[in-house]
């Protein structure tokens, strides 16, 4: 088992039970996302966790198939959608680079807080762009933390080395931009949700 698994699979629990830090910049978030989603949308989205925003945006999209690559946080997840009786949703254990995801299958494709902890962005971003279907979005949020100072990237290398940190990509919103647009995209929305340190939220459209 990879050691992100095995991270994320140890966090899940407290993960779930933790309440929303900044629920403003959520919620604005979540508006922000609705707005551009329609009733007819089939949707993926990478890095679901336990299945909180999926089951949020439900009402908004025909469907939403999730993927998370911990095991733990999909059963969170599959067991909340159970409770809350929401039927369109699918959940499971997996990455963007699914055989099963079909390329030009999706007309949105999201990834909240993802991206930063993926050490192949540029790969699972070109990914993303298969699935769309043409004209598709992407719509995605990713903190970033490169020049904000602090004690974090001295810290965090010894944090990983004793398994309590995931791998974490430092990077500014510009770098982040020109990676989604090396990758066939144009972005069309912009925003910090929260603006310290920069959590940036981009909606880009599949050229």
């Amino acid at each position: 088992m990879p050691k992100s698994e095995k991270f994320w699979d140890r966090l899940a629990k407290k993960y779930a039970k933790q309440p929303i830090k900044d629920m403003q910049s959520y919620n604005q978030t979540m508006d922000q996302t609705k707005a551009h989603l329609s009733k007819d949308d089939s949707v993926l989205e990478i890095g679901c966790g336990t299945g909180s925003t999926a089951l949020l945006l439900a009402g908004s999209v025909e469907q939403i198939t999730a993927r998370d690559t911990s095991g733990k946080m999909v059963d969170i997840a599959n067991a909340k959608a159970k409770d809350q009786q929401i039927g369109n949703t699918t959940f499971a254990k997996g990455s963007v680079f699914d055989d099963a995801l079909g390329e030009q299958s999706f007309n949105v494709v999201m990834a909240f807080n993802l991206l930063h902890l993926l050490e192949d962005m540029p790969s699972a971003i070109r990914r993303v762009n298969a699935l769309l279907k043409p004209g598709g979005l992407f719509i995605s949020k990713t903190v970033c933390m490169k020049g904000q100072g602090g004690f974090l990237p001295m810290i965090l290398p010894v944090m990983q080395f004793i398994g309590l940190a995931p791998y974490v990509r430092f990077l500014t919103s510009d770098e982040l931009e020109g990676i989604v647009t090396n990758e066939g995209f144009e972005i069309i929305e912009t925003g910090d949700y929260p603006a310290s340190p920069p959590s940036r939220f981009i909606v880009a459209r599949k050229t």
